[in-house]
C-alpha cells in the first residue's frame, strides 16, 4: 500500500510564518497562543503491513470510541472524530491551556488485495488500531479437458 501525505499549504507556511512575525514585532503583539486554536487537529498514524495484514495505529487520546468513526466506501478507509473542548478565561489569573481539539478526519487507500468484510478495529488507552486483513490470493483453477 503507498500512502502520500497530503499538505496542502507546505510552501508557503514558512512565508505565511515570517509575514505574521514581522508584524508581531511591528505592532507589539504576540499572537503565538491564540494561533494554536486555529490549527486542524491531525493524529499521528502508523500503517504497518505484516504477514497477512495492514495495521493502522492512530494515537487518538482523550476520546471515547463513540466518537469515533471508520467507514469504507470504494477502498478507501476513513477514520473520522471530534474532540470537544471547553474554553474557561479568567480576568488576572489563568492557566494557558495548549491541547488539541476539534474535528479530524484521515483516509487511506486501500490495496485491492484486502478483504473489507473482516476489518476489525480495538481502541485502548488512547490508541485506535484498524486491522485490514489482505485476502487470500486467487489461484489459478485447473481444469482437465478429457479428449475423445
Amino acid at each position: 500500500m503507498r500512502m502520500v501525505r497530503w499538505r496542502p499549504q507546505v510552501g508557503m507556511a514558512p512565508v505565511h510564518d515570517d509575514f505574521e512575525r514581522m508584524f508581531d514585532s511591528f505592532f507589539g503583539l504576540d499572537r503565538r497562543r491564540s494561533d494554536l486554536q486555529t490549527f486542524d487537529w491531525v493524529p499521528r498514524v502508523n500503517v504497518e503491513e505484516l504477514e497477512g495484514t495492514f495495521e493502522i495505529t492512530a494515537e487518538i487520546p482523550g476520546m471515547k470510541k463513540e466518537e469515533i468513526g471508520i467507514d469504507l466506501q470504494e477502498n478507501v478507509l476513513t477514520i473520522k472524530g471530534e474532540k470537544k473542548y471547553e474554553k474557561e478565561e479568567k480576568d488576572r489569573n489563568y492557566t494557558i491551556c495548549e491541547r488539541s481539539y476539534g474535528t479530524f478526519q484521515r483516509a487511506f487507500t486501500l490495496p485491492e488485495n484486502v478483504n473489507a468484510d473482516g476489518i476489525e478495529a480495538a481502541y485502548d488507552n488512547g490508541v485506535l488500531t484498524v486491522t485490514v486483513p489482505k485476502a487470500e490470493p486467487v489461484k489459478p483453477k485447473e481444469i482437465k479437458v478429457k479428449i475423445k
